[in-house]
């Protein structure tokens, strides 16, 4: 297997929902030091509502109509300022797989790629701001690195994705509701960046990395 086909890409979002729901706690616990301790909350109940969306939808068989059924769903589940962030990383994704049948490793670096920078024009954050970018960007960066197997590339994106997450902790926030915080914001990891390590996590296992 060396493409993300349709099939690979529902089970992608499916292990998303099911990681997310898994840790809602601990991303509300972690939200919670330094935000409104909803995140965990608002990405289950969004993910949730996804997965009965493509349950029961079987028309969401190309990739681009997958991901902006996945987006449109989140855009208007998910409270706070992820339901934005996140819901418009997956309509972009959803307008880069127009009518594509299958991504290979390039091609959905190019389309993450896309993503991230659909989440930095709506949330204006910069690598190092202490936000989901610090673990979308290296993930990123990982997978273009590990070359053309698309098992190898998702791997190295989730295990990146997760190192930049914990590596958050010693930020100070410069962006959200734990930027109002200052100093206090240092030592606590992000919620954010932690939901896209479980994102980049259930990629890798849908792929069979």
């Amino acid at each position: 297997m060396d493409h993300l086909t349709p099939a690979l890409a529902r089970s992608w979002i499916l292990s998303t929902a099911r990681l997310i729901e898994q840790n809602a706690q601990h991303l509300s616990d972690l939200d919670a030091a330094i935000g409104d301790g909803d995140h965990g909350a608002n990405m289950s109940r969004g993910f949730q509502a996804v997965a009965k969306k493509l349950e029961g939808d079987a028309k969401a068989d190309d990739l681009g109509a997958l991901f902006k059924v996945t987006g449109m769903t989140l855009l208007s589940t998910v409270g706070g300022a992820s339901g934005p962030l996140y819901g418009g990383f997956f309509l972009d994704l959803g307008k880069q797989c127009a009518s594509r049948a299958a991504l290979d490793a390039k091609d959905l670096a190019d389309v993450l790629d896309s993503g991230l920078a659909d989440i930095q024009r709506r949330g204006k954050a910069q690598p190092g701001d202490k936000t989901m970018v610090d673990a979308l960007a290296p993930a990123i960066a990982a997978m273009r690195a590990a070359g053309d197997d698309i098992v190898t590339a998702t791997r190295a994106a989730a295990d990146a994705a997760r190192n930049a997450a914990t590596a958050t902790a010693p930020l100070l926030a410069r962006k959200g509701r734990a930027s109002y915080l200052g100093e206090r914001s240092i030592g606590h990891e992000d919620p954010g960046a932690n939901s896209v390590a479980l994102l980049l996590d259930a990629l890798a296992s849908a792929t069979g990395a």
